[in-house]
């Protein structure tokens, strides 16, 4: 196979993952003299923080996802192919993948993180983890055909295996997952599965540390905490998840929950990638980068976002996992690259921290900015706004803004399908009833 890509006197720029980091990067530089090559496993960008509403029936995936070749319908410059890389072999400046190997003038690396199980096969193998659109159907699907097995289930210990559901994980994705659970419970279970005592589903949010939110302010970890307990959220702090075996969660302290889905959001680790020199890799399988996002003993290999390990004078064990961090170093590279062309210097990348947030349910959130903390019902709208203007396309916009303002006025959406991919084997068989 092969890029089929025409070799042009344009300086390439390949760059590996079509995230927050990636696809600013690649539109940034898409009317540039550079020939962008955007890499990818998928054919869409995936908007992460809104992952937890497709999983909870909020959303359809589609309003979250946008495709890649429709951004860039009209540049010329950039080519779009869906694949995986392999290895970098540094020496001849090429990247090998299943369609062939792909020469390169700058890399940019961009492939982000995923789900950090530290070394538990059980935990990887039995819990459920939120880092894709799919992942997240996966976990709908589980959510509500369990309901579905539930109402018909007369065994009580059998039926809170069904329902009960544990969530592993206190910080911004553990909290609006169980906040989100704990809407449904209330205003969505008793209207579409009246057969079930709602009052019986018990929904555990589990943390390994003395605060929600780690990172956040006191105030917005308390705040969150106090949301999600008026909520009927079971909020374990000061405990780790030592085992799951599909039928009970086993804690630190010896104690057991009994629960067949677990939700694990308790930490991520870099993706890895062969080929790179010895040593790069550092804390989380991050990639060692100076102030320009070059990663160290390569001049021209770059690293963004989550999987980028910079320090900072103010951010001495490496900036935060979050989208702003690669959305601002996207931008310097942009800049900096651009700037080589012109023959001028590299400038330093200094993050510009804009604040963070977390909503807890309707009306709920908590916001720390520079100089502002609040909570409440203004922090909600203010989280509103951010993410609604953050999706990429105005149909995208205005499909979230319609959800969201129906589900407020009628506690409610239509999106509760159990949706599973049907196999060829499938189809076979339902063809001999037939």
């Amino acid at each position: 196979m092969t890029y089929n890509i025409p070799d042009t006197d344009q300086p390439r720029i390949v760059i590996v993952g079509a995230g927050f980091g990636g696809l600013n990067l690649a539109r940034k530089l898409a009317k540039t003299n550079y020939q962008v090559i955007l890499i990818d496993k998928n054919n869409y960008h995936q908007f992460q923080p809104l992952f937890y509403q497709v999983a909870m029936a909020g959303l359809e995936p589609s309003s979250i996802a946008f495709p890649l070749r429709k951004i860039f319908q009209k540049k010329k410059n950039v080519f779009i192919r869906v694949t995986e890389v392999s290895e970098i072999d540094t020496d001849n400046d090429e990247i090998t993948t299943p369609l062939g190997k792909l020469k390169y003038n700058h890399l940019v690396i961009s492939i982000g993180a995923k789900t950090n199980f530290y070394g538990n096969k059980n935990l990887e193998q039995k819990c459920i983890s939120m880092k894709s659109v799919s992942e997240a159907l996966y976990l709908r699907n589980r959510i509500l055909s369990d309901y579905e097995k539930a109402i018909s289930t007369i065994d009580f210990d059998e039926r809170q295996g069904l329902i009960d559901i544990a969530i592993v994980g206190g910080g911004p994705t553990g909290v609006e997952v169980a906040g989100a659970l704990a809407e449904m419970k209330k205003y969505i279970i008793p209207k579409d599965y009246n057969e079930l005592n709602f009052k019986e589903i018990d929904i555990y949010l589990i943390q390994s540390s003395s605060c929600l939110l780690k990172g956040m302010s006191a105030e917005a970890s308390d705040g969150a905490k106090l949301f999600l307990e008026n909520l009927g959220v079971k909020v374990i702090l000061n405990t780790r998840v030592t085992d799951f075996d599909g039928e009970y969660v086993y804690l630190a302290d010896d104690s057991k929950i009994q629960a067949q889905k677990v939700i694990w959001a308790a930490g991520i680790t870099g993706n890895i990638l062969k080929g790179l020199p010895d040593g790069t890799l550092t804390y989380g399988n991050r990639l060692k980068v100076n102030r320009f996002n070059q990663i160290e003993g390569v001049s021209n290999i770059y690293a963004l976002g989550d999987i980028a390990y910079m320090e900072e004078e103010n951010y001495p064990k490496g900036h935060p996992q979050v989208a702003q961090v690669a959305i601002q170093q996207a931008k310097q590279l942009a800049e900096n690259l651009k700037n080589k062309l012109k023959g001028k210097e590299f400038e330093q990348f200094f993050y510009k921290d804009l604040g963070s947030m977390a909503t807890i349910g309707r009306n709920r959130a908590v916001v720390d900015l520079p100089r502002f903390k609040f909570k409440g019902f203004f922090a909600w709208v203010v989280w509103l706004i951010v993410h609604l203007f953050s999706l990429i396309g105005v149909k995208n916009k205005i499909f979230v803004f319609l959800n969201w303002v129906w589900n407020y006025f009628t506690y409610d959406q239509s999106l509760r399908l159990i949706i599973k991919p049907e196999t060829k084997k499938d189809q076979e068989e339902d063809a001999t009833f037939k």
